[in-house]
């Protein structure tokens, strides 16, 4: 894909939706940190049930920290792999407190130093918590990537490289919400809502698919 396809693409995402964010629910750093780390291989809906009962009861480190693993659980048992994610979440709050006085840090190697945070989560809580022009490259941005041809690579790693060198700056910092929400809701897994997408003709989709008949 050229330059220019990739430019008019972006210039698209951010006149149909002109401050895109995550759709986790959270108020301070430290609850998006958390949010993250419970919505790996989960649903952003199943973690947001989860936090609404979990947060008003604590919300900090500390909080957190003196609920335990087993009453952390109760909270978040509706979640994927919430045991592991318990004691992740209980060691994270514990480290926080002993290196951080209790923040979050803005460094990478700090926040990838915690418990349930790979370069995924450090990429998010870095973009969307302080604003960082990082690309977190998840299941949704890999096929999109790959898909339209913005930025093709054979793992995640490679996808990431490649749009933090493609993206035009201007666009880099939203250009992570832009394509998990496009990911997310247009250009889907099974199959993609071609005939429903911005960047259609731009798109280097070989397959795309066609306005589904009416009645099916």
């Amino acid at each position: 894909m050229n330059a220019e396809k990739r430019l008019e693409i972006f210039r698209r995402f951010r006149q149909a939706n002109p401050h895109p964010t995550t759709e986790l629910e959270y108020t301070t750093p430290f609850e998006l940190l958390i949010a993250v780390i419970l919505s790996a291989q989960a649903t952003d809906v199943s973690v947001n049930k989860a936090t609404r009962k979990l947060y008003p009861v604590a919300n900090t480190p500390a909080a957190i920290h003196a609920l335990g693993i087993e009453s952390l659980t109760e909270y978040i048992r509706t979640i994927g792999l919430y045991r592991t994610k318990a004691k992740n979440v209980i060691e994270t709050c514990r480290l926080l407190m002993e290196r951080h006085a209790g923040e979050v840090p803005r460094s990478r190697e700090a926040l990838e130093a915690l418990p349930g945070v790979g370069r995924k989560t450090a990429n998010v809580v870095l973009n969307t918590a302080f604003g960082e022009a990082t690309i977190a490259v998840d299941t949704h941005i890999f096929r999109v990537s790959n898909r339209t041809g913005i930025a093709p690579g054979k793992n995640v790693d490679e996808v990431e490289r490649k749009l933090l060198k493609v993206v035009p700056a201007e666009f880099r910092h939203d250009a992570h919400h832009w394509l998990i929400l496009h990911g997310r809701y247009t250009c889907i897994a099974r199959k993609p809502q071609c005939w429903n997408c911005i960047i259609a003709d731009l798109c280097e989709y070989r397959d795309k698919t066609p306005l589904p008949e009416k009645g099916v």
